[in-house]
């Protein structure tokens, strides 16, 4: 299964309009604020029984497909 990645976060565009580098995916760029976050708080132990402490990566990905989704509910 494909994950939705959101589309290019930061596109950078030519004199034309046209899109000469999309950059990062919205999904990459939601899983670094959300590092971020995570790592700002030291009293956030676990994420969907994923511990913060193992794997904070995956957490920061996990809170970025969340992001993903509640973006598409509205």
């Amino acid at each position: 299964m494909i994950k939705q990645v959101g589309g290019p976060a930061l596109p950078s565009h030519g004199t034309m309009g046209e899109v000469v580098q999309t950059g990062m995916t919205l999904r990459d760029y939601f899983a670094g604020q959300a590092l971020a976050g995570l790592l700002a708080c030291p009293h956030n132990t676990s994420i969907d029984g994923i511990s913060i402490k193992d794997s904070v990566s995956k957490v920061a990905y996990l809170v970025a497909d969340r992001m993903l989704e509640a973006r598409d509910a509205d």
